[in-house]
């Protein structure tokens, strides 16, 4: 009767712990999704999950071993950093000399320990550390906004969609090159059944109100017309 009493209690623990480790997943997922990342809700949920998962199993999967000499609990556990890191890679683009992705992938790995956290079943220290994340993400990114706005490592990356005539499109298309030295892509497609012609680019702009820049910028070029404008968020 002790025996199965204690089991109880070690499942509906461990329940607890994976319940907790979804929500704190979800926290710093969301951050991300809201910023328009690729590794948004359903991802952080279940890199913080299996992180959980992997440590609940590494501690309380092999009993007959728990009391032997070359008993190595955190052998398991110690294998979600390589898997992490595999996970992390994928989210880290190159565009030229710029490089993006590299905070999701951060943020991909305090999950992971996040949820190993709740697998040991740290909850205080899993919480704290989401709080703690989320806060740098937010924060920080208003502090930058702020105050970094005309640093070297620090550009704003523009996205930009506008329809022009057919007739002035490879005028402007070399106006664009041109103005904007920054550059890290562009493209031209004409569009159907039309005389006119989509361009799509994105700059990087070294300002405190990019859009303002470069709203002000395109006004000056001639044909552009239907523009379109985003923000792009590490």
């Amino acid at each position: 009767m002790e025996n199965t009493l204690n089991v109880m209690l070690i499942d509906r623990s461990m329940l607890l712990d994976i319940l907790l480790a979804v929500i704190l997943g979800f926290a710093i997922g969301f951050e991300r999704e809201i910023t328009n990342k690729w590794a948004g809700l359903r991802t952080h949920i279940l890199v913080c999950l299996g992180s959980c998962i992997f440590t609940l199993l590494s501690i309380h999967a092999f009993p007959v071993f728990a009391h032997s000499p070359q008993a190595d609990p955190a052998r398991i556990a110690a294998q979600i950093l390589t898997g992490i890191g595999f996970i992390g890679g994928g989210t880290v683009l190159r565009h030229g000399y710029s490089i993006y992705g590299l905070t999701t992938a951060a943020t991909l790995w305090i999950t992971a320990s996040i949820g190993m956290a709740c697998g040991c079943g740290f909850r205080t220290l899993g919480v704290f550390a989401t709080v703690i994340a989320v806060s740098v993400l937010v924060l920080i990114r208003i502090f930058e906004k702020e105050y970094l706005h005309r640093g070297s490592k620090n550009p704003k990356r523009i996205k930009v969609s506008f329809l022009c005539a057919g007739d002035n499109a490879d005028e402007i298309y070399s106006k664009l090159v041109s103005k904007f030295q920054n550059l890290s892509e562009i493209n031209a497609k004409q569009v159907m059944n039309e005389a006119k012609t989509k361009i799509d680019f994105t700059a990087c702009i070294y300002d405190r109100s990019p859009l303002k820049y470069m709203h002000n910028e395109l006004k000056n070029i001639e044909g552009i017309e239907s523009v379109s404008m985003q923000e792009l968020y590490d």
